[in-house]
């Protein structure tokens, strides 16, 4: 009777985990399909403790250790999750992905010290699984790592000598190695050498990427992750574990896809590690004088209130000044002095996938004008004025006009077809890709300098008295 139950609630959860998902798509019912996905690990996790035992008593459980391990994780997990900044979401996913990575690999060494000792006759499809989790476990776990380093600003992009060369090199020797697993047994010797070498590729892979590709790195080591989860519930025919890994692992993949479309690059050139530029790229700033036109606060006051349309473009540096409520306040001003104010979203500003989207939820910013790059960019030369609040890279026009820029071939949003272009940054420094932004020597952009939350705030002041 007991292992019914027992199934019946990894069917419940696996549902669960697939109506969460469904909510995630929308940021009305988000909050509650993320609560319902963790009810759903939740009685996953009970039911494993309390009747897994009772079927398989060959496999005793450690409770002492299993508490001990929920309640540091739990309270390590609830600090985290309760202090992490906006800014630093980023990071923190690339913390916890990399340790689910760590679990899926720990989980294949545990079991192949068990499985070396069983005779197998014919195709060894365990030991597969195993190698499978090994491998992508440990690459999301050491890559995720490196992720985490370079967006806390701890690490710094490097391009070894013959980078992609190093890389396939690596890959066909895990390759090989598996192979010569497969086919002379159980070696602790070869999968602890397959081991070393799966780390070792995560940061290597990681390693050279330029912080403006950083959001698809997330997304791929978060589908790697999921992949590896799969694996452990192949292992031991847990249903929520196989159902669970699966669609992170499938959800990050197309994701992934997506974002590569909208970056123009290949997945290929991501798993080889030759995914964008490094900090150290061009500098060219495109032709015309180089000459810097900034604008008053009270002046920008004005041509937003006598303006028919504005779009806003967000960025990290809305992130960083936490400026994302006054920046609603704005749009909800200017929408009731009759201007349509719409927020142009690329698929890639901020520093993980979704972040803007996060970012303005969070401010109850309403979806429906939230609009993608592919919406929104037919609109900029009908619009009057867009103000672009601490974004750089992608709506710098070097993407189109520069074949000597690491963001070359870059789609990006073309706000140099508005009539006016409104530049909200602290100084003239670089973007996160490390580059130069023509538009801001365009005649039609104006810099209005200083923190974003304190700009907006007297801006925001100065348009009630318009």
């Amino acid at each position: 009777m007991s292992i019914h139950i027992l199934e019946i609630s990894y069917l419940i959860a696996s549902l669960t985990f697939i109506i969460g998902l469904k909510m995630l798509s929308h940021p009305d019912s988000a909050r509650k399909g993320n609560l319902i996905a963790a009810a759903g690990m939740l009685l996953a996790i009970i039911v494993t403790l309390t009747l897994y035992q009772e079927f398989d008593s060959g496999k005793a459980l450690n409770y002492g250790l299993i508490f001990l391990g929920l309640v540091i994780g739990t309270i390590i997990g609830t600090i985290m999750a309760k202090r992490v900044q906006m800014t630093a979401m980023p990071q923190m996913v690339s913390f916890f992905n990399g340790m689910g990575g760590a679990c899926a690999a720990l989980i294949a060494i545990i079991e192949f010290q068990h499985h070396q000792h069983a005779t197998v006759t014919g195709f060894d499809g365990e030991l597969l699984v195993m190698l499978l989790g090994l491998l992508i476990g440990s690459v999301s776990f050491s890559g995720s790592l490196i992720a985490y380093g370079k967006l806390e600003g701890k690490i710094k992009d490097k391009v070894l000598p013959f980078n992609q060369a190093v890389n396939m090199i690596l890959l066909g020797t895990i390759v090989v190695l598996i192979l010569i697993q497969m086919v002379s047994g159980s070696s602790p010797v070869l999968f602890y050498v397959l081991l070393g070498l799966a780390l070792v590729y995560g940061i290597l892979f990681v390693m050279p990427i330029g912080g403006a590709d950083m959001p698809v790195v997330i997304s791929l080591l978060n589908s790697f992750t999921g992949m590896a989860a799969a694996f452990g519930g192949f292992l031991y025919g847990n249903k929520a574990m196989l159902t669970g890994g699966i669609l992170v692992g499938s959800a990050g993949t197309i994701l992934t896809i997506l974002m590569c479309n909208a970056m123009n690059r290949s997945l290929t050139n991501v798993l080889l590690g030759a995914f964008g530029g490094s900090a150290g790229g061009s500098a060219k700033t495109g032709p015309g004088d180089q000459t810097v036109r900034e604008i008053s606060i009270s002046d920008t006051a004005v041509l937003l209130s006598y303006s028919q349309s504005v779009v806003i473009v967000p960025g990290y540096g809305l992130a960083v000044a936490q400026a994302q409520h006054v920046c609603h306040e704005l749009e909800k001003l200017l929408s009731e002095k009759g201007v349509e104010v719409n927020y142009a979203i690329h698929p890639v500003a901020g520093r993980m996938p979704g972040h803007m989207n996060v970012l303005l939820a969070e401010a109850d910013v309403p979806y429906e004008r939230l609009q993608e790059m592919e919406e929104i960019n037919d609109k900029f030369a009908n619009t009057d004025v867009v103000i672009v609040i601490g974004a750089n890279d992608v709506v710098n026009p070097a993407a189109k006009n520069d074949p000597s820029s690491p963001i070359y071939g870059m789609p990006i949003l073309d706000v140099d077809q508005a009539k006016n272009v409104i530049v909200m940054k602290r100084g003239m420094a670089a973007g996160y890709a490390g580059i130069e932004n023509e538009l801001f020597f365009y005649p039609k952009t104006r810099m209005l300098f200083g923190d974003a939350k304190a700009t907006l705030q007297k801006l925001t002041a100065e348009v009630k008295e318009v």
